[in-house]
């Protein structure tokens, strides 16, 4: 169970405090409360997300914890993000939220009450040394969090002390599968909220992107220019969100042929292409996922362009495949129908039937985004993988061919490229809307508004 906050973090070379001094940390300190109008962003939607939940489990206590501080090295931990699911139900998404619990607790024959166990603020009093002494959770150490009647306005939910929490049995969203899936499918279709939330992580994403194209000077002049890339977005992410919502792929040359390459520690090079795959995650704790691949000359050349443009043709055919009761997977099967009949196309395969063409794609063309980069993962298959599209789904849909740069089975001049094009989109009763567009994917389009964004820098 959660740690008390009796307990003191103090680092080992800390000296004892002596009375005089415990006294006089004690004294003296104003009035800080928080405004009596303070709320969480989604303190309107948050009950109702509740009651859902409450309805899928009649007469059970329901756990859901936040989540516990992690060490990174020794005394530093990593900077912590409460679960998902806790920031969904109570609207909490902030950095003091470390060791919190949300528990239902059965009200009647079908509802539930809301309790929410918390750390609250320590106070300022002669005997509790937290406040200044204790490095993992102390106010002046890490900063303030609210006290239980603040944190009972802030989400309209009863708060208790982490403390008297104890030992309670129910379902714990952290170890039962029934539980986290409900979570999970419960998340899968976006309110207005969400969407609004998430249409601001692709705005921040989209500004993110333009601050990469007009850093490339500087990036192919470092040696590191990858990580140079990775880090001028990032820039983005903290100074308009919660920072990015997965680690930056920053894949130039062969390198974008490794999925998930987030080393980023490779020169760039004016005759590759670079692939970023980037998200800023809002303080609301959804994030944006987005693609492009890029031509670090400003122009593709003719191979890149054949790449490109097939790749491009099967993300065009899956957005099309988007509208409510299509089957998940089928974005996903007219992407790689393009793709197989261009590999044949190619010479690459002999016949654009059966699926050889995975050697070449390697993974799927899409997923559920939301507070979660790859959103409701725990969702049964029914309800996601092998389920329908619905309105208000959010996705992403991207494929992409990587070409080894061993790879025998392919002409020279395809060895080593590889190409992702990937873009947000909301179902709609008409079938999906584009919420990354403002970030051109054509040929034409991304070469002028890479050269506008060089040309303005200059």
């Amino acid at each position: 169970m959660p740690q008390s906050a009796a307990t003191l973090h103090t680092g080992s070379h800390d000296l004892p405090a002596s009375a005089e001094l415990s006294r006089f940390m004690a004294e003296a300190w104003a009035p800080s409360a928080l405004p009596d109008s303070a709320r969480v962003p989604a303190h309107a939607v948050t009950p109702a997300r509740r009651a859902r939940l409450s309805a899928r489990f009649p007469g059970e206590r329901l756990i859901v914890p936040a989540g516990e501080l992690t060490v990174r090295s020794n005394d530093c931990d990593h900077r912590f993000r409460p679960h998902s699911a806790y920031a969904w139900l109570t609207g909490l998404t902030g950095e003091d939220q470390a060791g919190g619990v949300l528990v239902m607790e059965p009200s009647g024959p079908h509802g539930h009450e809301a309790v929410l166990y918390l750390r609250p603020r320590s106070p300022r009093v002669d005997g509790d040394e937290e406040f200044y002494r204790d490095r993992r959770y102390g106010e002046f150490w890490v900063g303030r969090r609210p006290d239980l009647a603040e944190a009972e306005r802030l989400t309209g939910i009863r708060c208790a002390h982490l403390d008297s929490l104890g030992a309670p049995t129910g379902r714990n969203a952290a170890a039962d599968p029934e539980l986290a899936a409900a979570l999970a499918e419960l998340r899968l279709v976006k309110d207005a909220w969400e969407v609004e939330q998430l249409q601001l992580a692709v705005d921040h994403t989209t500004a993110g992107f333009e601050d990469v194209v007009r850093a490339l000077p500087r990036a192919l002049a470092h040696p590191r220019g990858e990580r140079w890339i990775e880090g001028v977005f990032g820039l983005r992410a903290r100074a308009e969100g919660n920072g990015t919502g997965y680690e930056t792929i920053a894949a130039s040359g062969a390198h974008a042929c490794v999925l998930h390459w987030i080393r980023n520690d490779g020169r760039l090079d004016r005759s590759d292409l670079l692939l970023l795959d980037a998200g800023v995650e809002t303080d609301s704790l959804y994030t944006a996922d987005i693609t492009r691949t890029l031509p670090l000359s400003g122009r593709f050349s003719p191979v890149q362009r054949q790449v490109y443009e097939l790749v491009l043709a099967a993300q065009d055919a899956g957005i099309a495949a988007l509208r409510p009761g299509a089957r998940f997977r089928d974005f996903h099967r007219a992407a790689m129908r393009v793709i197989s009949e261009g590999l044949a196309e190619w010479g690459v395969l002999k016949d654009a039937r059966g699926d050889l063409h995975r050697r070449y794609t390697l993974c799927g063309s899409g997923h559920m985004l939301g507070l979660d980069v790859h959103d409701c993962a725990k969702a049964r298959a029914g309800a996601y993988l092998d389920g329908v599209l619905e309105e208000g789904q959010v996705l992403t849909v991207e494929p992409g061919l990587y070409l080894q740069p061993d790879d025998e089975t392919l002409p020279a001049e395809l060895r080593g490229v590889g190409v992702r094009i990937e873009d947000d989109l909301v179902v709609t009763a008409e079938g999906a809307r584009l919420m990354s567009g403002a970030l051109p994917r054509t040929v034409a389009g991304v070469e002028e508004w890479m050269g506008t964004l060089l040309d303005a820098r200059a």
